[in-house]
């Protein structure tokens, strides 16, 4: 009897590990079928340009394609709650940027809470560029704000959209120097972009990718950076806080999953994600248009996440920005 006991003991203990067991083998073939990225805006802005190029070197890496999927809508807010709402078995992604921490305060009421609901696998951090058409006065930022200042709100300031990285940058400047411009909201960066060039919209806080060629090739004319340093991309352009002290906006791509996705796959990715991220082909690319790697763990990025929640929405209370 205590020999069919002991057998039967080792069995229930061999029955209760193999779900455990499963897990882990499951995190390390994941992923084992095509993986959907859920872009929060249209094609050609800063987030899905960072997006498409970490997707590609992962597809290459993994084995696996890494479907980019554009879902615009409500500065991002569609496409998180579609990840929140999809299953969480590591095969749908939220690919969106500083926006995320800008949305808590802006909207009164969301289906989701990002710093809870989503968990980050990678992220990439990069500055901002404050840009002119070349036809605009002022060739400084010094001369930009003396010339707002003696023309309150004549100054169009382009940006993706209310509540988008490229718009609290503006207000935020508007604020510390004292000075009035006129909001021009677009349905992302790439259309901003376009009329930023062919002088619709007087200047914008734009994301370096989609801006740095246009600033060589002469067709834009960049003031200062967000940052608070100059980016290596544009080394000749002062950052805003030379001139207005206090002064530091950078903005942020990143991809997350749901929560409660395994901790094993979580984990895969974040690894993934940062080995791409520092590969010699993509980091030199990144770098190239001011994006720097921010490697950390998923549980500091979502510290890094709520720290910035918290200090962009004393920027939208203070300017009282609301939604569309």
């Amino acid at each position: 009897m205590k020999l069919v006991r002991r057998n039967f003991l080792h069995l229930a203990a061999g029955a209760a590990a193999l779900p455990a067991v499963s897990r882990i083998a499951r995190a390390q073939a994941y992923p084992t079928r095509p993986v959907r990225v859920i872009v929060g805006y249209p094609p050609g802005g800063g987030t899905d340009i960072f997006v498409r190029l970490v997707c590609q070197a992962l597809s290459e890496r993994l084995g696996q394609s890494f479907i980019v999927e554009n879902r615009a809508g409500a500065s991002s807010n569609l496409a998180t709650e579609g990840v929140v709402r999809a299953p969480a078995d590591g095969y749908t992604l939220i690919a969106t940027d500083g926006a995320a921490a800008i949305n808590a305060t802006l909207y009164d009421r969301l289906n989701f809470n990002f710093v809870r609901d989503i968990v980050l696998v990678g992220m990439s951090r990069a500055p901002l560029v404050m840009v002119v058409h070349p036809s605009f006065p002022a060739k400084t930022l010094v001369e930009f704000i003396s010339y707002a200042k003696a023309n309150p709100g004549k100054i169009t300031m382009g940006s993706a959209g209310i509540g988008n990285p490229t718009h609290i940058a503006g207000e935020m400047l508007k604020l510390m120097a004292g000075i009035d411009m006129i909001h021009v909201p677009y349905r992302g960066g790439g259309p901003l972009t376009n009329d930023l060039v062919g002088g619709q919209v007087d200047v914008a806080f734009n994301g370096l990718q989609q801006t740095v060629e246009y600033i060589r090739a002469g067709r834009l004319r960049a003031l200062a950076v967000t940052g608070i340093k100059r980016s290596p991309a544009l080394s000749e352009v002062p950052a805003i806080h030379d001139f207005v002290p206090g002064y530091e906006l950078s903005n942020w791509y990143t991809l997350g999953l749901r929560k409660d996705t395994p901790v094993a796959m979580i984990d895969k990715l974040n690894r993934e994600i940062n080995a791409v991220l520092v590969e010699a082909k993509l980091s030199a690319r990144l770098v190239d248009t001011g994006v720097e790697p921010f490697l950390e763990s998923s549980a500091n990025l979502g510290k890094f996440v709520a720290v910035e929640t918290e200090k962009l929405g004393k920027v939208i209370r203070a300017a009282n920005i609301k939604p569309e």
